[in-house]
């Protein structure tokens, strides 16, 4: 994994971190992890690195992720992807094609 400048920062961003992955949790987006948040704000949202940022900053930029930006890169990623022919794992199947859960 490639190092990031702001990953000296990962400690103090974890309370965010997890704050927004339950949030996207809340509207269905049962995908999302602290690592693919992480993934997301180093290689896209913090492609343009400042040298002292405020922690306050990378807070806000952490608690402002769309769902919508957040997918649209996963989806982008995952056919940039050199694993695209890849075939999935048993545990990948069975996911694929678990029932989802009613939220009624």
């Amino acid at each position: 994994m490639d190092k990031h400048p702001y990953d000296t920062y990962y400690r103090k961003l974890l309370p965010a971190l997890v704050s927004k992955v339950e949030e996207f949790k809340l509207f269905e987006y049962h995908t999302v992890s602290i690592q693919t948040l992480w993934h997301y704000l180093t290689k896209k949202k913090w492609k343009v690195v400042q040298e002292e940022p405020a922690v306050s900053k990378l807070v806000s930029d952490v608690l402002s992720v769309k769902p919508g930006d957040y997918m649209s890169f996963t989806q982008v990623s995952a056919y940039k992807s050199p694993e695209w022919g890849t075939p999935l794992s048993d545990e990948e199947m069975t996911k694929l094609f678990e029932p989802r859960k009613n939220s009624e």
